[in-house]
């Protein structure tokens, strides 16, 4: 699988702010002539509070882009992630599908992203309030083993990634849950109650997670499919036991403004 181009998210996201400028001001000459007939002062109050919404706005793109640039923090980027979750991405999704660019692209993006600014805070949490949160695909087809009650009772047969994330679970001391869907991984966060979770799922599975997680710090890792989705599906550990050591260790990393 390529890696998720970060390119993608900044380009559509700055087209995006275009956009709702460009329609906003739109919206705003339209009725002009009635704003006066309300009141002489109307066309400058409106035009006011518009120019200081897009101001913001624009200032908070520019802001998001400094710090995926950079790779950490620049003033409070990373508290507009929020601002990214709930109300740009959705209207970038609608946006990219009007200049041809696949949802798929747009989540891997989006996920990346996510990442980013998720790590830009440089914060580290207590391993045990760590979830590491797994899809039931990754187990072996034809395993039967019920792992989703107990990761536990993974007999370590190496078949799958399984027995690879037992071992780091077991070598940072957080918590892993392998749910068969959405509605249990919901239930495993709200039980868990984590101050950071690690999921690893296809595109469309990790962003509707990180959108319903959200404040919950989310580091996204897309899985892989060598024998199509979500089917004896794998992961890379390496990126797995990378996110524990920033999560657990507090070791931060800087990460450039590549891809």
């Amino acid at each position: 699988m390529p890696e998720p181009k970060k390119r993608i998210f900044i380009g559509l996201i700055v087209f995006t702010v275009f956009l709702i400028t460009a329609i906003t001001v739109g919206l705003y000459l339209i009725p002009y002539i009635g704003l006066r007939n309300i009141h002489p002062l109307a066309p400058a109050v409106v035009c006011i509070t518009m120019g200081l919404v897009i101001g913001t706005l624009i200032v908070g793109v520019a802001l998001l882009i400094s710090t995926i640039a950079a790779g950490k923090e620049i003033l409070f980027a990373s508290k507009l992630r929020g601002v990214v979750v709930e109300v740009l991405f959705p209207i970038m999704i609608v946006v990219g599908k009007l200049l041809g660019i696949s949802k798929e692209k747009i989540q891997q993006s989006f996920v990346e992203v996510n990442n980013l600014l998720v790590r830009a805070k440089c914060n580290s949490s207590r391993p045990e309030r760590i979830l590491l949160l797994m899809p039931h695909c990754l187990q072996f087809s034809d395993c039967g083993i019920k792992i989703t009650s107990d990761v536990n009772k993974c007999q370590a047969c190496g078949k799958c990634k399984i027995k690879d994330l037992v071992e780091l679970a077991h070598r940072y001391n957080v918590h892993l849950s392998v749910a068969t869907g959405g509605t249990l991984a919901r239930r495993r966060v709200a039980e868990a109650k984590p101050q950071a979770i690690i999921a690893l799922a296809c595109e469309r599975d990790l962003t509707s997670g990180i959108q319903d997680s959200y404040p919950l710090p989310v580091i996204g890792i897309l899985n892989e499919r060598p024998f199509g989705p979500c089917f004896n599906t794998s992961v890379d550990i390496s990126k797995v036991a990378e996110a524990l050591e920033y999560l657990a260790a507090g070791k931060c990393v800087t990460y450039g403004a590549k891809g």
